[in-house]
């Protein structure tokens, strides 16, 4: 079955799954080179030709480069002309009152480096704090490295419905808004989903199995006690907390196994499809190391849930409490419980 595939600006289309990259970043653990570049073609091989990356996901812009080279030599131009490279630009939290056009500049021209194109296909924007220096001059940079040719479409990370708005007025037209959306967390719904319709913004979202907490590895399982193995984990904990705790959870993912008993699939499948159903989406992202988990992506894209599907979903999550906040506005507290864990200087190079 070919894997479902949209269009986020003329001549621009992507695969609706798209693969992750951070885990290919040296913090995950030691990178095969040649056995990364082996996966990154079967995944392409296989139908899912978008790939996300960052400036700040160490190694992994050089990696997907050298996928790129590779796969040209194996397929030719023209199969190359079908693979999408998104990355993100970030600057560090420490960088943001002193950020100056030829530092953001040399961060663009950096990244195209790495990923060995003259022009980037798309540049999702993020900014830590928007009371240091001014994120929105920044943004007008991008936007006239976008009319010089550096980059194709233009997208942000993790800003709120405001400052979209905001730069939306200001003459910045994004494509798209990556953003954290899951079962879980579906703050996207309460304003940004309205303002992406009315703007013709799409989403590109992460999260979507919630740090693998939505997946059978978790189905009738005891509240996980004591310090977790990573920050996603700790993240999503306290999430699942917020929204009415862990038996509504497991009532949750329950409900989930059921739908994919139906679909002959996972549960992680079930929750990452009923993403792809959300008004506005665009695709989903899916982290993986290597190739284990490409059948298991692969089914998400064919997938059909069905009315009752939905309705069993959310006849659950009806009973939940809502995040508080906009979208990334708990993570934005850099002292509170969500954002207290977070990371913010992982460029590691100056510019």
């Amino acid at each position: 079955m070919t894997l479902p595939r949209t269009t986020l600006a003329p001549g621009y289309e992507i695969s609706r799954v798209i693969r992750g990259g951070w885990q290919l970043a040296g913090g995950h653990g030691p990178i095969e080179q040649a056995e990364a570049l082996d996966d990154l073609i079967a995944t392409a091989d296989a139908g899912i030709t978008t790939f996300d990356c960052a400036d700040i996901y160490t190694g992994v812009e050089e990696i997907i480069g050298g996928f790129r080279a590779e796969y040209a030599k194996r397929h030719g131009a023209d199969a190359l002309s079908r693979i999408r490279v998104h990355t993100k630009c970030v600057p560090d939290l420490d960088k943001l009152a002193h950020l100056t056009r030829p530092m953001l500049r040399e961060t663009i021209t950096r990244s195209a480096a790495r990923l060995g194109v003259e022009r980037l296909d798309l540049v999702q924007f993020h900014w830590w704090d928007y009371a240091m220096g001014d994120w929105l001059q920044a943004a007008h940079w991008l936007k006239e490295f976008q009319d010089e040719g550096l980059i194709n479409l233009l997208s942000a990370t993790n800003f709120d419905t405001d400052h979209v708005a905001a730069m939306f007025d200001s003459g910045i037209r994004l494509a798209t808004l990556q953003t954290q959306y899951s079962l879980l967390d579906r703050r996207p719904e309460k304003r940004m989903a309205a303002l992406a319709e009315k703007q013709g913004m799409q989403f590109l979202c992460y999260g979507t199995v919630a740090g693998g907490f939505l997946s059978d590895k978790w189905l009738d399982q005891p509240r996980p006690q004591g310090q977790m193995e990573n920050r996603s984990l700790t993240k999503y904990l306290l999430i699942i907390q917020d929204l009415g705790g862990w038996d509504l959870f497991q009532t949750l993912l329950r409900t989930l196994r059921g739908i994919a008993d139906r679909q002959d699939c996972d549960i992680a499948t079930v929750a990452s499809a009923t993403v792809l159903t959300r008004p506005q989406v665009a695709g989903v992202i899916v982290g993986a190391r290597n190739r284990d988990h490409l059948d298991a992506n692969l089914r998400i894209g064919q997938v059909v849930l069905a009315g009752d599907d939905l309705s069993e979903i959310e006849a659950v999550l009806s009973q939940a409490s809502q995040l508080d906040g906009d979208v990334y506005e708990l993570e934005r507290d850099r002292h509170g419980r969500h954002g207290s864990i977070m990371k913010y200087n992982l460029n590691k190079e100056e510019a």
